[in-house]
């Protein structure tokens, strides 16, 4: 399937396409689903249906006379993406079935990048029209119960498989319908694969495990694209499997494994402007769930000083991420979103709230070459005057650029002994001592 899909991609690229087999491929479609009964569609399972469509669409390039003349190979391709068109998200699907996309960006109708190896490139697919686009962003969004128009111009929404997407359409968007997808891959990466592409050593991978194991609490964080959804999946595999998650997010992309979790997804106004619940909602909702852990995907507004109070009143171990570019930058969002809360609190007693409430800042950077690294874990410990203290007990350490463009550098320790590393002693979690006591573990 993906060489089939890779062969037709290289015809694309060969040639740019005109746009009589726009036309063509549009007629055909529309034929389609005049002579396709809808609701047999979804009785089928997904192979019979393909051949169905094949079946009728030579039928109908038989029937119809066209000026435009299509050797084997344009066939087929014509013919995959109108199973594409009926049963997928259309040009869209050969970049889905490619597990080596991580990203794909829509930048109008006519241009569409996708991310692979942390690099954008320029591809040869496109949509025929800002219509044709427009029917594609329609198709994804009302499978998720959520609507985009001009009333409500942007939407964040969700494929089947949990990739993540957002659309914006005119009039917010100048040019046209815009629509990025960041994917997820079908089976999520373990800690041994972040060990493997040199995210994290083993050495911390323990330590994070301990962590989690421990019951701290922890705040992820990193700029977009920097592998924080990926860090907090793999976090959450070491929660035990006795205890009861509760995930809140928007949308929903997690991917955890235990069985005894409840997922909580917000949910937008409907068209009257009523219904809306939020992060915050959920997040008040879900202590009387009685849970034992609560992981919320990322805050980013009011919900931060929720999500505070749940740490600070006997939910330990609790996991969240947000958007940062250094761990200190990480605390101060914080303390910007319980002032977003309209609580008239001291700035002093908002940093003891999060000193309280926090325990370790796992912070995330993607590097120069599109690799993703754990570039800092950071203790919190406490306060000194109005200022929250810190203690930096691993990072990564970049050292220079080789001729091929790859970041060159070291992981390290900086010889500090964690405060946390009395209650893994306390929960008999065992790290050995000397972790700590070593400077550089691995060069890169």
């Amino acid at each position: 399937m993906q060489s089939h899909a890779k062969n037709l991609d290289g015809l694309r690229i060969a040639k740019r396409i005109p746009e009589e087999y726009f036309e063509l491929k549009t007629h055909i479609h529309d034929r389609l689903l005049d002579l396709v009964d809808l609701s047999i569609i979804d009785t089928l399972d997904r192979d019979s249906l393909k051949t169905q469509i094949r079946i009728l669409v030579e039928r109908i390039l038989r029937e119809d006379a066209t000026s435009f003349p299509l050797n084997s190979v344009e066939t087929e391709l014509l013919i995959t993406e109108i199973q594409d068109e009926v049963m997928g998200l259309g040009p869209l699907e050969p970049f889905l079935q490619d597990p080596t996309v991580s990203d794909i960006l829509v930048n109008t109708y006519e241009k569409i990048y996708v991310e692979r190896f942390g690099k954008l490139e320029p591809t040869e697919g496109r949509f025929k029209n800002d219509a044709h686009l427009m029917r594609i962003i329609d198709k994804i969004v009302s499978s998720v119960g959520r609507r985009i128009d001009e009333s409500s111009p942007m939407v964040d929404a969700r494929l089947v498989d949990g990739s993540r997407v957002n659309a914006v359409i005119p009039p917010l968007a100048l040019d046209g319908p815009m629509l990025s997808i960041r994917r997820f891959a079908k089976e999520p990466l373990e800690m041994e694969n972040l060990i493997a592409l040199k995210t994290l050593v083993p050495e911390i991978a323990e330590i994070l495990k301990g962590i989690v194991r421990a019951k701290l609490n922890v705040l992820i964080s990193g700029g977009t694209g920097t592998g924080k959804t990926t860090m907090l999946n793999v976090f959450s595999r070491f929660i035990p499997e006795e205890e009861r998650i509760v995930t809140i997010e928007d949308p929903s992309e997690l991917q955890l494994k235990q069985e005894h979790r409840v997922r909580l997804e917000t949910r937008p106004p409907n068209i009257e402007g009523k219904g809306e619940v939020t992060q915050r909602d959920l997040l008040k909702n879900s202590l009387r769930m009685r849970p034992d852990r609560i992981i919320v995907g990322e805050v980013r507004g009011q919900e931060a000083f929720d999500m505070l109070q749940a740490m600070n009143t006997g939910h330990e171990g609790s996991l969240t991420t947000v958007h940062a570019n250094s761990p200190r930058d990480a605390l101060m969002r914080l303390e910007t979103m319980v002032a977003m809360a309209n609580f008239d609190i001291p700035a002093t007693f908002v940093r003891r709230y999060v000193c309280a409430a926090l325990h370790v800042i796992a912070h995330l950077e993607r590097l120069t070459d599109g690799t993703r690294k754990l570039v800092s874990l950071t203790e919190i410990t406490g306060m000194e005057g109005d200022t929250i203290t810190l203690q930096e007990i691993f990072s990564f350490e970049r050292t220079s650029i080789d001729p091929a463009g790859k970041v060159k550098g070291r992981f390290l320790f900086h010889g500090v002994r964690p405060r946390f590393v009395d209650k893994f002693v306390a929960m008999g979690i065992s790290v050995p001592p000397e972790s700590f006591e070593r400077t550089v573990i691995e060069e890169i």
